[in-house]
């Protein structure tokens, strides 16, 4: 079984965090390191996907910055998201080369470990097999955004999960590109931890993926 380390950055700019992925993206591909499953929650920031419009953010740049939000374009796929406390983001640093050089499976995979998390909580959510519609959903409403970049087959990027952010936030955003409404875990009644789900999706990952979990590292926040 192939290791999958799994390590909390605890709260962490967007700009830190990216470096952090870039950096241990270089070292696999020079056949280093190991396979990783960040987790971070970020200060207020919204980005935008390679495939994002821009007319998709509702505020000017002097509002997002008035509001703290900061923004960053990037070279993930999707179009604009919004990060924030309360979500739990991951960013999974994956060898394809020694899982299965698919696209697409990986995408499905990383949709099929969040909905197994979710279930383990009691929450059915699903994907929508439509185009556009990627991530997450319970009941129509998007509870988690996934956008993705491979390189040489080693992935970065990921997903955002909404645990108990405060959903306000997305009103300065087209969320996806898409007129419909965000949850999260909270909004649909769920009391878990943040402890409780990262774990939850951790072992989903490692059930997924066919990782055997190696020991949790916690880094805190940078300065």
């Amino acid at each position: 079984m192939r290791p999958l380390a799994i390590v909390d950055l605890g709260r962490m700019r967007y700009a830190d965090a990216l470096a952090r992925q870039l950096e241990l993206v270089e070292q696999r591909k020079r056949g280093e390191g190991v396979d990783t499953l960040f987790f971070v929650e970020h200060p207020h920031v919204v980005t935008l996907g390679r495939n994002g419009k821009e007319h998709n953010i509702l505020a000017s740049p002097e509002i997002l910055a008035r509001t703290g939000i900061e923004f960053y374009e990037t070279d993930r796929g999707g179009d604009v998201t919004y990060h924030g406390p309360g979500q739990i983001v991951g960013y999974p640093i994956l060898d394809l080369r020694e899982w299965k050089r698919d696209v697409h499976a990986y995408f499905h995979g990383v949709e099929q470990a969040l909905i197994d998390a979710l279930a383990i909580f009691g929450i059915t959510a699903e994907r929508i097999p439509e185009r556009g519609y990627e991530g997450v959903w319970v009941r129509g409403a998007k509870v988690a955004a996934i956008g993705i970049h491979i390189s040489r087959w080693i992935t970065s990027h990921g997903f955002a999960l909404n645990l108990d952010t405060d959903l306000s936030y997305f009103q300065y955003i087209v969320p996806c590109g898409l007129t419909k409404p965000v949850c999260s875990l909270r909004s649909l009644g769920c009391s878990a931890t943040r402890e409780q789900v990262q774990n939850a999706i951790a072992d989903s990952f490692v059930k997924t993926f066919r990782y055997e979990r190696v020991a949790q590292e916690e880094f805190q926040e940078i300065p």
